[in-house]
């Protein structure tokens, strides 16, 4: 494992050079992969549902 230590601009601009190295299948793979990594994130919830919200209901003729 290597350390470095660089701006935040050189970090994203040396993230971004490697990904776009990576031929269109793989860039593809990287992103499903990375959706799959979100799932597993912390998220905040609300625990109560809002009560101002309201349902518009369409119906058909």
């Amino acid at each position: 494992m290597e350390i470095r230590f660089t701006t935040k601009e050189e970090s994203n601009a040396r993230r971004q050079a490697d990904f776009l190295k990576l031929s269109k299948t793989e860039r593809v793979l990287a992103f499903f992969a990375l959706c799959r990594r979100m799932k597993s994130f912390p998220v905040k919830q609300n625990s109560s549902p809002k009560k101002d919200n309201f349902l518009i209901v369409i119906t058909a003729k």
